[in-house]
């Protein structure tokens, strides 16, 4: 088995440092960049398998650099996931539009950092869960070809919606989906409802599956957190 290449993106040296530090001690071999215009080139040549990008930087930001990565083809199977402050909302719905798989959160605690990023290294390429019939976490089983959902080995019949916003919500775990996107994709773009249509499926799905993972992110969206 080849040994996955991380690429760290940071304008900070510590950070560099310091993360590049943990990731050496679980084997992996790590590249480093102190800018965005350094990223996509190092990220071209190397072709990692995770790029850790920071947000906030100088002379590109992480999410145009995500835009940028998310073009070239032969990153197609490269994950991204972001360096966020506490908080920033809107820093991580943008850089999950920009196509980014996932965020981590600053100040970063070494352990859960490391948990994140073999997290990250198992799920799936996005252009494979495409592809996939199937979401499978501890205990809960999405079945899209029957449209079938397994807790704990027992069947959930949902409605056709709420089976829809799950499958979103689980196939990209910890992705913030605003309400408007959550619209958009699931009744399509020309159709108008109150915002209280998505809160109200929300709130009947998480009665009949019981499932904790979907959060809700206050005055913005949802999402199917996995720590």
């Amino acid at each position: 088995m080849s040994i996955p290449v991380i690429l760290l993106v940071d304008d900070s040296e510590d950070i560099l440092e310091f993360l590049g530090y943990n990731l050496m001690k679980e084997g992996y071999t790590v590249e480093k960049a102190s800018s965005g215009t350094d990223a996509l080139k190092i990220a071209i040549e190397c072709k990692p398998d995770l790029i850790i990008l920071d947000v906030m930087m100088p002379d590109m930001d992480g999410i145009e650099v995500c835009q940028y990565l998310r073009q070239e083809k032969s990153l197609a199977n490269t994950k991204i996931a972001f360096l966020t402050a506490r908080g920033e909302d809107y820093s991580q719905i943008a850089g999950f539009n920009a196509g980014g798989d996932d965020y981590i959160l600053k100040p970063i605690n070494p352990k859960v950092f490391i948990a994140r990023v073999k997290a990250l290294l198992k799920r799936p390429s996005s252009e494979s869960n495409n592809k996939n019939t199937r979401i499978i976490f501890t205990g809960i089983t999405i079945d899209r070809e029957k449209f079938e959902v397994l807790i704990n080995k027992k069947k959930i019949f949902l409605p056709l919606k709420e089976f829809e916003i799950l499958w979103l919500l689980a196939s990209k775990p910890n992705r913030v989906y605003t309400r408007d996107e959550i619209f958009s994709k699931i009744w399509g773009g020309n159709v108008y409802l109150g915002q209280r249509t998505i809160d109200v499926h929300v709130r009947v799905l998480r009665e009949k599956t019981g499932i904790e993972n979907i959060k809700t992110i206050k005055g913005v969206g949802y999402k199917f957190e996995m720590r």
